[in-house]
């Protein structure tokens, strides 16, 4: 086994794509007849998007058969394609390619953990793949973030124990699935949202190599 492992979640931590998100969710609770505000759209973070429908319903008190879901589902993934069908560069958060080259140039094993099942192509067009030893993503996995799933399998396909992990997430459900993990977790974000974290930084510019360095040392000497 590899000794430190880095996992990165993708919506609000490498890229924003939470705003793509909701206006593709607005747009179908419109066309069912209610509104669907930015505060509601919290509840959807780290939440796959089965879930995030059968919320959305909820809020608009509106039942639907099998068939009608089904359709739904599809409905809104394609508007959320044709929003990420645009991205570029330009949409990766603030030193996030830092990050991810000073962990390459350590040959630090990178797996990317998301709910997401449009990961790998949101990657490709940010130019971002290549950083990643791993892609594990709502294609990979049967049980959503709190539970660990996602996080397990990433570390699993790094050759790293799952103690020896360091998780980058913006959702509680993010931060519960990797404490459950028993992995390192880092809160990108509010931290009195992400208060269960085990260090909380409002972005990466936040984040310096020093910082870093300290905690690859702390996590290796933990392993030894």
């Amino acid at each position: 086994m590899k000794k430190v492992g880095f996992i990165f979640d993708l919506d609000g931590v490498i890229v924003d794509t939470a705003k793509y998100h909701y206006l593709a969710w607005r747009k179908l609770a419109n066309e069912l007849g209610f509104e669907f505000s930015k505060e509601q759209n919290e509840l959807f973070k780290g939440v796959s998007r089965k879930r995030c429908l059968e919320i959305l319903l909820d809020i608009g008190k509106i039942k639907a058969t099998q068939e009608q879901f089904d359709t739904w589902m599809i409905d809104k993934n394609v508007d959320y394609l044709a929003y990420i069908e645009k991205m570029d560069a330009k949409e990766i958060l603030p030193d996030v390619p830092r990050v991810l080259e000073y962990l390459k140039k350590k040959n630090i094993p990178i797996a990317l953990g998301s709910a997401s099942k449009n990961a790998r192509p949101i990657l490709e067009k940010v130019n971002l793949v290549s950083y990643f030893d791993s892609i594990v993503d709502g294609n990979s996995v049967t049980k959503a973030k709190p539970d660990p799933e996602v996080f397990l399998i990433a570390a699993n396909n790094l050759g790293v124990n799952a103690s020896s992990c360091i998780v980058f997430e913006d959702a509680v459900a993010g931060i519960q699935a990797a404490n459950s993990a028993k992995m390192t977790s880092i809160g990108i974000g509010d931290s009195d949202i992400l208060d269960e974290a085990s260090y909380n930084f409002k972005d990466f510019t936040e984040i310096s190599d020093s910082f870093l360095e300290s905690l690859l040392s702390k996590k290796s000497k933990e392993i030894n």
